[in-house]
């Protein structure tokens, strides 16, 4: 299935008659790219990927549109695992094809091509309670990977994470969601930078798009490539001044 380009058109949210979250917001996120999205806490960074992932929760006005149309087919990562901790590891990454019951030898195949690519192979029959946090995040990821959704949303999916096992799960979702098109909301600034084709921050009261950074060179980036040196401390300043506001 082709990844879309996703447009959001003068998008409107209220909470309550006085207070808009957004007012007409204006984005467009790109195909098969990875775009971040910055913001300071409250700005409507993961309201608005939960509108991208089909919630009918909120009362809106405006379009958000998926060419080619792939709309509520969205694969989605949260903060937290998730996993069940009655299921071993690999039925956990193959929980959605359980689910709807589409079980086959070549889904447990996929799942284990994707295991070893995590470098979990010698884990599968492991409960969740006997893997490290990495380990868990992992395993997260490839079952969010096992849905082959031509959407990928991520809320803070690395967060909780210790900075050396954070670096290698992002360079591991770089690497493992290429052609997709990837939304993933984060307040790191490190980690937009070295994850993101293109990053937009968000800000104000109501949200609107403050700034949007497309790079050349393509994530992950190391911690010294010119598009991250160049663009943190200036990002940092923004978010910062924003936060204050």
């Amino acid at each position: 299935m082709t990844a879309p380009a996703i447009t959001i058109s003068r998008l409107t949210l209220r909470f309550g008659p006085d207070q808009k979250l957004f007012d007409e917001l204006d984005l467009t996120i790109e195909a098969g790219m990875t775009t971040c999205i910055l913001g300071p806490s409250g700005c409507g960074k993961s309201t608005l990927l939960r509108l991208l992932s089909g919630s009918t929760e909120f009362d809106l006005a405006g379009a958000i549109s998926f060419v080619p149309d792939t709309a509520g087919k969205a694969a989605w990562m949260g903060q937290d695992d998730l996993l069940l901790p009655w299921m071993n590891l690999i039925d956990n990454v193959m929980l959605g094809a359980r689910l709807r019951g589409e079980i086959t030898d070549d889904i447990r195949r996929r799942a284990g091509d994707l295991i070893a690519k995590a470098r979990l192979s010698g884990w599968e029959e492991s409960l969740p309670a006997t893997l490290s946090g990495g380990m868990r995040q992992r395993a997260a990821l490839l079952r969010t990977l096992m849905e082959n959704r031509p959407v990928l949303l991520m809320d803070e999916p690395f967060s909780s994470l210790d900075a050396l096992t954070r670096v290698k799960l992002q360079d591991l979702a770089a690497s493992m969601t290429t052609g997709k098109t990837g939304v993933l909301v984060t307040h790191d600034v490190m980690e937009a930078l070295r994850l993101a084709h293109r990053i937009i921050i968000l800000g104000g009261s109501p949200a609107r798009v403050l700034k949007t950074l497309c790079f050349a060179t393509p994530p992950p980036r190391e911690p010294d490539n010119p598009d991250v040196v160049g663009n943190y401390g200036s990002l940092l300043n923004l978010l910062l001044q924003e936060d204050r506001r």
